[in-house]
This record gives C-alpha cells, sequence and structure tokens, in this order.
C-alpha cells in the first residue's frame, strides 16, 4: 500500500525473517468479512512486483526516535522520514527457559513441534485460543491432556453452548480427509543445520496463516486416532522435571479412562506437570498456547513511547503512535481510540491486514495534509475461521464483551450441523456466533451495522422455518 502511495520514495521493509508472508487468494465474504490465505514468499517477489521496496533483512536493535534512526542488528543504521512498526506479537509461555516447553506461533515452531510430536506418546496442551484448538483436533495417535482455565473450550471465539456443539468432533473416530493445503511453503537451504535449537527460540518467526496446521503431519507414536481429556478451570502451577518428581514422592495419573486412574511406578515421562486442581499428569513435553504479548522490545528502550495495559503501544485512530513520525499496526500496537460499539480489538490475521493497509493510507494522509476518516473495517468485528472442520463467523460483541448483564442470548442448534447464537440487548442485534453453512453472516452483519429494532420478531428471528433474509435484504 505504501509503494503504491508513494511510488516516488525509498520504502524499506526490515525483517528478521528471509521470507516475508503474502496474502493471497482475497475474497470479500461480506462488507466486513474477508477470507485470505497466507503464503510465504521469498522477499524477492516483493522487491520485484515494487521497484521502489527494498527488503532488509536484519533485526532491529535500536530505535532513536529523536534521531529519526534505525540500527539494525547488522551494525548499520537507517534515517527514516516516517516508521511503522509492524513487529507482531511473540508467544506467552507458560515458564521461559524450559526445554520441555514448546510455545507455537510461527512456522519454524510448528516445525519443532512436528519433530518432537513424531516420538511423543503423550502431551500436555495448555491454552484455549484458536492455536490450541486447532492442535487438539488435528493431533492424532497421541494422549492430549488439553488444560484450560475456563469452564469450556475455546473461550475466546465462543461460549459453553458452542463448545458442547463441537465436543462431539473431538471424541469421533472417523476422520475427513484433510483438504489439500492451499500454502506454499518456503524453507531456507541449509537454514535448518546452521542454527541449533537454542537459536530458534529467541528468533522471532512470523505468525502462522489461518491454515498453518494443513501440509503438517501431526501424529504420535500410538495408532488410535483421537484421544483427549480436558481438565477444565485449572493453570499449571509447577512444572517437575523427572529426577524432581522421584524425589517429591507424589503420584501422577494416567490417562483417565477408567476408575483406577494412578500410573504404575515404573512408568515414568520426561516432565510432570501438576495443575492448580491437584492433578499431576506425566508427559513427553508441553505445548504452550496461551496467546501472545506485543513485541515491543527493541522500541522501548530511550523512547517514551504510551504503551496500552496489554504492552501494545498505544495508537490513536490514525495508528499513530504517541511519539512523531512513528506509526504503529497489527499485534505491537493497542487500539487506543473510542472503539464503535460492536468493534473490538483482537490479535488475528484479519486485524492486522485491515491495520497495515489503513496505516499506509494515513501516513499518506498526513504527508499530503488530508484529513481521513477511520477506515470502515474498525465498525464491527468480524471474523471467519475454520475450527473443527466447521466454518466459524463471529460477529460483533459475539461474546456480549462489555454489555454487562443488560442483554439477552437467542440460540438455535442442530447437531452436528449448525449452532446459532445471537446477543440482543433493547431489541438490537449486538453480535452473533455462526458454526457450520448457516448462510446468515451478511444479514446478521447489516442488522448489527444499522441497529434495526427486533423487538417485534422475538424468537421468530431464529425461527429455521422462516427465511429471514428475505426480511432484512
Amino acid at each position: 500500500k505504501l509503494a503504491v502511495e508513494f511510488p516516488s520514495e525509498d520504502i524499506f521493509l526490515m525483517t528478521a525473517s528471509p521470507v516475508i508472508k503474502a496474502v493471497t487468494n482475497f475474497r470479500q465474504v461480506s462488507k466486513t468479512l474477508e477470507e485470505f490465505d497466507v503464503e510465504e514468499q521469498p522477499s524477492s517477489l516483493l522487491e520485484k512486483r515494487y521497484p521502489n521496496i527494498k527488503v532488509i533483512q536484519s533485526g532491529v536493535k535500536q530505535l532513536k526516535s529523536d534521531q529519526h534512526k534505525i540500527f539494525t542488528e547488522d551494525g548499520k543504521e537507517y534515517m527514516y522520514e516516517k516508521l511503522c512498526l509492524c513487529a507482531g506479537a511473540k508467544p506467552k509461555l507458560i515458564f521461559e527457559g524450559n526445554p520441555y516447553v514448546l510455545g507455537i506461533r510461527d512456522t519454524d515452531s510448528a516445525q519443532a513441534f512436528q519433530k518432537k510430536l513424531a516420538q511423543a506418546e503423550r502431551i500436555v496442551v495448555v491454552g484455549n485460543g484458536g492455536i490450541a484448538l486447532e492442535l487438539v483436533y488435528e493431533i492424532q495417535g497421541c494422549e492430549v491432556i488439553w488444560a484450560i482455565k475456563d469452564k469450556a473450550i475455546g473461550n475466546t471465539f465462543f461460549d459453553a453452548g458452542a463448545a458442547e456443539f463441537l465436543i462431539p468432533k473431538l471424541t469421533a473416530e472417523k476422520r475427513e480427509t484433510p483438504i489439500e493445503c492451499k500454502r506454499t511453503k518456503y524453507t531456507m537451504e541449509g537454514s535448518e543445520e546452521k542454527e541449533g535449537p537454542t537459536a530458534a527460540s529467541d528468533k522471532l518467526g512470523s505468525a502462522l496463516g489461518p491454515d498453518w496446521h494443513e501440509g503438517l503431519h501431526l501424529k504420535g507414536t500410538k495408532e488410535f486416532s483421537h484421544k483427549v481429556h480436558i481438565e477444565i478451570l485449572c493453570e499449571v502451577k509447577k512444572i517437575h522435571l523427572q529426577q524432581e518428581f522421584i524425589q517429591l514422592q507424589r503420584t501422577s495419573l494416567t490417562f483417565p479412562k477408567d476408575e483406577k486412574n494412578v500410573e504404575p511406578d515404573e512408568v515414568l515421562w520426561p516432565v510432570y506437570v501438576e495443575l492448580t486442581n491437584g492433578k499431576i499428569y506425566g508427559c513427553d513435553f508441553i505445548v504452550s498456547a496461551t496467546g501472545v504479548v506485543p513485541n515491543v522490545e527493541p522500541f522501548l528502550d530511550g523512547n517514551n513511547f504510551a504503551v496500552g495495559e496489554d504492552g501494545g503501544l498505544k495508537v490513536d485512530k490514525h495508528m499513530h503512535t504517541s511519539l512523531p513520525d512513528i506509526y504503529a499496526a497489527g499485534d505491537i500496537c493497542t487500539a487506543a481510540w473510542e472503539p464503535s460499539p460492536v468493534w473490538h480489538q483482537m490479535r488475528l490475521w484479519t486485524q492486522a491486514r485491515q491495520m497495515g493497509w489503513y496505516a499506509a493510507k494515513c501516513m499518506a494522509a498526513d504527508t499530503s495534509g488530508e484529513s481521513i476518516d477511520l477506515d470502515f473495517s474498525f465498525e464491527l468485528f468480524a471474523h471467519v475461521t475454520k475450527f473443527f472442520n466447521y466454518k466459524v463467523v463471529v460477529l460483533g460483541k459475539y461474546n456480549a464483551q462489555g454489555l454487562g448483564l443488560d442483554h439477552e442470548l437467542m440460540l438455535r442448534c442442530t447437531k452436528g450441523q449448525e449452532y446459532v447464537k445471537v446477543v440482543m440487548q433493547n431489541g438490537r442485534m449486538m453480535g452473533a456466533v455462526l458454526i457450520g453453512e448457516t448462510d446468515l453472516e451478511e444479514t446478521f452483519e447489516n442488522l448489527i451495522l444499522n441497529q434495526m429494532d427486533l423487538s417485534a420478531y422475538g424468537e421468530d428471528l431464529l425461527n429455521p422455518d422462516i427465511d429471514i433474509e428475505d426480511y432484512f435484504d
């Protein structure tokens, strides 16, 4: 977007990674919903397409905002007129520096995970967001103990009802054959050998795309497909290595399947997880999928950025940080403007793409002294994804975020087929969760956007015998 807006200016893209992530197969599903794939491409492709872009492959060591200078890890310095920080976020590990704890955020860590999984008989997955959901569903031939701090799975995206709707898919033995992966993957020749396991963890790769698990063969050592046990309302209290655990003289549990639940003494695991509910499970390794923290570190030192409660760089409605000529977009930033009543920030691919595009527009408008309105994509929160092979659409305040007690829910559910939930407040639709092929997303998007009073329809709003689209087209 910058290359198009400033055809005669030099644009530097600084990245620590040898590949860039490109959006492909972009499809505008409705006014605010968009679908796309994320593809890794060599940076030369971008430079070919836009001659005024130069990709600099190096991490950033320091930013000196008062001098308008960036210092890179390879010892060079660069002056900028305008700077946009898009350094994303990094996984929030439950325990830093433990060799048995793996965070999954980028393609490199996903590959490390795949290697370890091939030898694994049991793993513990901690976390309840998108990546944890995908993982638990995709892993076969390995016992999975899934520890979540909530009552129900997938709290980031939906409620207990939706979780109940999805659970049968976790226990079903028959798996559909995975659809062909659309993303081509580039790996750098020889990069695996050069960088040992130590380097991999502190080098930040780029975040995984929405279909990241497609090309991976996620299979453990055992011959069964799905074996998942969920421990709810708990977190990891401690991690014990094998020796420490033996000294503790405590008992660990087997994979829960019958009354007798204690591991026989001769079974020893490399690592043991003690949960806050008092249970201890042994496993081969632990996957920490507990969300992300904005990757602000290289930029804070010596610069007086205003930082949000979630650790991101605060940006106003023109994506400006608190420092002159510096903008931020994507996971690294915290939207500090007064949001629309049905939009909220969530660190997702779709929002990162929208923010990046809009930040470039703002940089152009500031340069030419024009004024610019907040982009339409920030009017309504809208996200489409896939979980357990179901299409999942979330709109607006789909979990009644911030609505207090003053709201009501309406549900429609056909087991194994679709789950529809709408959040209503004062007769107006504020949010919705749609799982399955419901074909309701455009209608509901319009109803949320135009805030029409729907009190007259009452329960009929979700009546499957009434074709609601005809009413509101």
